[in-house]
């Protein structure tokens, strides 16, 4: 203990983030929470870009850096791995895709012991990746209403609130001896799946508005509709491995995909309506044009994937 603060463990899960990786770990250093009482986990998914190379310059440069190896590659086995590694008694789950505000830690431990919370998490400020047109639509959409659906860490939130879920995450040691690991037949939705779980079993999960994360989501309008497939898939293959179905809004893009006669009346004029009105906010009337697409990839691409996901557990 140093000034009262307990020890913390950061784990990173990360796979080809070269692009990303000194962004995220730089904010993690820049921290004000005390180093003497930090360590930092890399769990490297045997990365083939070079990002090994940039967290091994960290690790020579700051002793509270390590990396280990994920053999299996995918985020679960990388959590679990963490996890399993991990010295504090508070472990924070980030993201290579992400930076985080200075005082990011320190305020996701004072949350989490002021209000007695099991998980603590914030807001996700949606950042474009590239300065395009249509990085900054895609970015956009993930954080509107009308893209998001009722996600508050994607949306925002004008007060506290616990919440399902939130991005990443700040918990108590206690709950992974509780509850258990991850789970790894999830290799994507496991945060949602432990979240529900952990909300299952009495605990308390709080979203805190001041607490800010920026993320960079993809790039191109081919990348994003593809995540978003990928995630469709997620949302409903878990129901073959666990008993605790997702919430409402994961299954409203499978519920429009499967009723796209009468749905696609109803999609089309809120599509242009939110599309004219971001349009008139960020003064360009590009996005009149590009965001009835963002939205349309984020849609379709989850609501396909969604069917995709049922076939699946039908075909295994």
């Amino acid at each position: 203990m140093t000034n009262n603060f307990p020890l913390l463990s950061v784990i990173i899960p990360c796979r080809n983030e070269k692009k990303f990786i000194d962004k995220c770990l730089d904010s993690i250093i820049e921290q004000d929470y005390p180093k003497d009482n930090l360590e930092v986990l890399v769990i490297d998914g045997m990365s083939e870009d070079g990002t090994r190379d940039v967290i091994r310059e960290y690790v020579g440069k700051y002793p509270f850096v390590k990396i280990l190896d994920n053999a299996k590659k995918f985020t679960p086995f990388a959590l679990n791995i963490g996890i399993k590694a991990a010295q504090g008694e508070i472990i924070v789950r980030m993201d290579a895709h992400a930076g985080y505000e200075k005082d990011y830690i320190s305020k996701c431990v004072k949350y989490l012991k002021e209000y007695d919370a099991d998980n603590v998490g914030g807001v996700m400020k949606t950042l474009p990746s590239k300065k395009t047109i249509f990085a900054r639509a895609i970015a956009i959409s993930l954080s509107h209403p009308f893209g998001a659906g009722g996600s508050y860490f994607r949306t925002g939130s004008a007060k506290p609130r616990w919440v399902d879920t939130v991005f990443g995450g700040c918990y108590k040691r206690e709950v992974f001896n509780k509850i258990g690991l991850f789970n790894e037949n999830l290799l994507r939705s496991q945060d949602m799946e432990f979240n529900l779980r952990l909300k299952k079993a009495g605990g308390k999960i709080l979203l805190f508005p001041d607490i800010i994360v920026s993320y960079y989501p993809q790039t191109t309008f081919a990348s994003f509709f593809r995540h978003n497939l990928e995630d469709g898939i997620w949302s409903v293959y878990p129901l073959k491995f666990i008993k605790t179905k997702f919430k409402l809004r994961h299954y409203i893009p499978l519920i429009f995909i499967l009723t796209l006669p009468l749905s696609i009346w109803f999609y089309i004029p809120l599509s242009l309506f939110f599309s004219l009105k971001i349009a008139m906010r960020e003064n360009d009337l590009r996005f009149l044009f590009l965001m009835p697409l963002a939205f349309a990839y984020r849609h379709f691409g989850y609501g396909l994937g969604s069917i995709f996901g049922l076939i699946k557990i039908i075909k295994d």
